[in-house]
């Protein structure tokens, strides 16, 4: 299927033209066909060829531009109507600004009630004027809605035109931008949207703003699809989810797959940025949000909206001025996780940055690391040194490496290493898993949760103290050592952790430490009581304590080695 969206001024012939192609009406409301003025978006489809071909009618008149902009966001082709008795006026003026500002790329020139006037006229003054435009030379098609003259050669215009439209990718991640939602007696809430790329099927997943809905039915052209790929006009039934929750603007999206944020950079296309200080309102997709315009450079700025909206860099999209009605500029999305502006002269050094040839390692440059699936939901291609999951800018990861080993070379001198969570905190590491990259070549390991040198042990004056403690428990095993006893030593928290994480010891609370064996020792032990046993039952038979007993119990409950059963007793499973 091909999607194919009108444009022109009022009365040029729009709904009438679709008709004639269709059959189908495509104004929807009785008000619509009472007044012979379409309102809002009108949809019809035909067979041309061996493709269907769905269009989507909009309005012409000025007051309904903001409708006309929800059919043209998401519209990969246009047919172009200008009448040949009236010529070039006002709003086909307004709709072509908004395909440029739109970047629509590929149209098709269509001059309506050619049997009213010579349409040579409207043909020359249409063709200057999109020659101007993202839609540069187009075929032409002069047609009368009323005869039916010229139809045939206007459906084999629209099949070549069709022909030449980029392959959509069926694997792409979904963003449907909705245009209608209703209710259907007996099926619940339906919306409905042009799949520019993707796949939907029954039974998908997708994300509704902060929500997770289902498909429960899908249908395109009227008859229902277990599946639809793009490009197509869909209607699409969601599970669970009220009326009132969507509206056109909302979005379907593949979940986890898109950036959505409120604060953005641009390119601005036909307006200066210093120019865009009124109220003004921003069209992509099918959303319409006001927006505010902070100038960066001479052509480039941050926008910030009311609303988030699910973004990725290269997206197009305009800022209209309502009060003017006027199409305020056109703007490429540059970065959707930009930086604060926080600082004096930052915007000027982030308009300067935003003229670089390479927006990806900039972007990457800033953050450090980024998750690869992150460069695909921004829109930017993957680059930097691939890290797992991770790309990572190759100057960061130098710096880092030689601060990580500063860190624990110092960190080693006292303790046995530095904790893995230490030394990402003190790098500013994003994720744990990028410890390990960091340190080769710096000759640390990591073992048993700590960074250290390979064979490394504890401190002389740790190991000593260790020492001590690991011979009196081998007299009494379940006799922990009270807190001024440690202290005494020279061991507090570090020191013992260290020595738990080597296997010295074995912590079974808060400054409570046994031998290394002291699991296996409990369980043989506990083994030979009666079953099941008591607390007291166990401290006695371990000749232990209270301060002990219970932590070690719930140790080995968690571990499986004993089974509380309710009543305050245990056993021994086996």
């Amino acid at each position: 299927m091909r999607v194919i969206v009108t444009a022109g001024h009022v009365d040029h012939g729009k709904s009438t033209l679709v008709r004639r192609l269709t059959g189908m009406e495509p104004d929807r409301w009785a008000e619509e066909r009472r007044r012979g003025l379409t309102i809002d978006l009108g949809f019809a489809w035909t067979r041309i060829g061996d493709e269907d071909i769905a269009f989507v009618d909009v309005p012409g008149h000025e007051r309904f531009v903001p409708n006309m902009l929800a059919g043209a966001g998401p519209a990969p082709a246009v047919l172009f109507v200008v009448a040949a008795d009236e010529g070039w006026m006002p709003q086909s003026a307004e709709h072509l600004a908004a395909l440029d500002a739109f970047g629509v790329r590929r149209g098709l020139l269509v001059v309506t009630k050619a049997d009213r006037a010579d349409p040579a006229a409207a043909t020359a003054s249409a063709l200057a004027e999109i020659a101007k435009t993202s839609l540069g030379t187009v075929p032409v098609v002069a047609v009368s809605g009323t005869t039916g003259a010229g139809l045939g050669g206007l459906r084999t215009a629209i099949g070549e035109l069709t022909a030449g439209l980029p392959v959509p990718d069926p694997d792409a991640d979904v963003r449907l931008w909705i245009d209608r939602a209703f209710t259907v007696s007996g099926a619940g809430t339906v919306v409905t949207g042009t799949l520019a790329a993707g796949t939907i099927a029954v039974g998908d997943e997708l994300r509704l703003g902060p929500s997770r809905v289902k498909v429960r039915g899908l249908q395109s052209l009227g008859e229902p699809r277990e599946r639809a790929g793009a490009v197509a006009r869909v209607a699409v039934n969601l599970r669970g989810t009220a009326r009132g929750d969507v509206r056109r603007g909302d979005v379907l999206l593949t979940p986890g797959r898109w950036r959505t944020t409120a604060e953005f950079d641009v390119r601005l296309r036909g307006a200066a940025a210093a120019d865009l200080h009124r109220e003004l309102v921003l069209h992509l997709g099918t959303a319409a949000v006001p927006v505010r315009v902070r100038p960066l450079g001479t052509d480039t700025a941050r926008l910030v909206t009311a609303a988030a909206l699910p973004l990725r860099v290269g997206d197009r999209g305009l800022v209209r001025d309502p009060g003017e009605h006027r199409i305020a500029a056109g703007f490429d999305v540059l970065d959707v996780d930009p930086p604060a502006l926080s600082r004096r002269g930052a915007a000027r050094a982030r308009g300067r940055e935003l003229a670089g040839p390479d927006l990806a390692r900039t972007y990457l440059h800033r953050t450090g690391f980024v998750r690869a699936a992150d460069f695909t939901a921004m829109g930017l291609p993957e680059t930097g040194e691939r890290l797992g999951e991770w790309c990572a800018d190759p100057g960061r990861f130098a710096a880092l490496r030689a601060q990580a080993a500063e860190i624990v070379g110092a960190w080693d001198s006292t303790a046995a290493g530095v904790p893995v969570e230490a030394l990402r905190q003190r790098l500013g590491l994003p994720a744990p898993e990028l410890v390990v990259p960091v340190l080769r070549g710096t000759g640390f390991e990591v073992a048993g949760g700590l960074v250290r040198r390979p064979g490394a042990g504890l401190a002389p004056a740790v190991e000593k103290a260790v020492e001590v403690v690991v011979e009196r428990l081998a007299e009494h095993p379940f006799r922990a050592p009270e807190a001024d006893e440690l202290r005494a030593l020279g061991l507090g928290r570090r020191e013992l952790a260290a020595a738990v994480r080597l296997g010295r010891l074995t912590a079974v609370a808060e400054g409570v430490v046994l031998g290394p064996d002291a699991d296996e020792r409990a369980v043989a032990q506990l083994r030979l009581l009666p079953q099941p046993f008591t607390v007291s039952e166990a401290r006695r038979a371990l000749d232990s304590t209270r301060r002990v007993m219970i932590p070690l119990l719930e140790r080995l409950d968690a571990a499986g080695r004993t089974e509380p059963l309710g009543d305050g007793t245990r056993r021994t499973p086996g």
